[in-house]
């Protein structure tokens, strides 16, 4: 998500939809190989006007492409999950608003409400959690004690 956000920074409004639809292509790609042939052409359609985005991704390629050692499965939850930017963003979400706060327990008060509106989140399942699951046991069989 990191590079995805630094290599976008400097794109023009006009062609962001067009460069996050690239760069999508190499991320979604279902293994190395295959995201290899997407930077590419990633690179072909941008290095012109975008060159520092296309430095960005060939110079961080080799701990990019951990991420294609998982399953496509876990790599959705290693992709959207974030839980510490997720938790940021909802406590931010309740104390921005405010200008300023009369003292320290008003933005605890603040802090705390936010803290109880994410935590009802976290009792959603995980989509194919069993499959997902699996995954993991079979990846980090000495690690995960069932």
């Amino acid at each position: 998500m990191h590079q995805i956000r630094n290599a976008g920074k400097y794109v023009v409004w006009k062609d962001r939809k067009a460069f996050s639809a690239d760069m999508k292509n190499i991320y979604n790609a279902p293994n190395q190989q295959v995201a290899l042939q997407e930077l590419e052409n990633f690179a072909q359609n941008w290095q012109e006007k975008y060159s520092y985005a296309v430095k960005s991704w060939r110079d961080n390629w080799e701990n990019l492409t951990v991420f294609f050692d998982f399953p496509v499965e876990i790599r959705k939850i290693i992709y959207t999950t974030n839980l510490i930017e997720n938790l940021n963003g909802k406590i931010r979400k309740y104390t921005k608003n405010k200008l300023s706060f009369p003292d320290d327990n008003a933005v605890k008060k603040s802090v705390f409400l936010a803290l109880n509106e994410v935590t009802k989140k976290w009792t959603q399942p995980i989509r194919n959690w069993a499959l997902i699951f699996n995954q993991f046991i079979a990846i980090f069989e000495d690690r995960l004690k069932i």
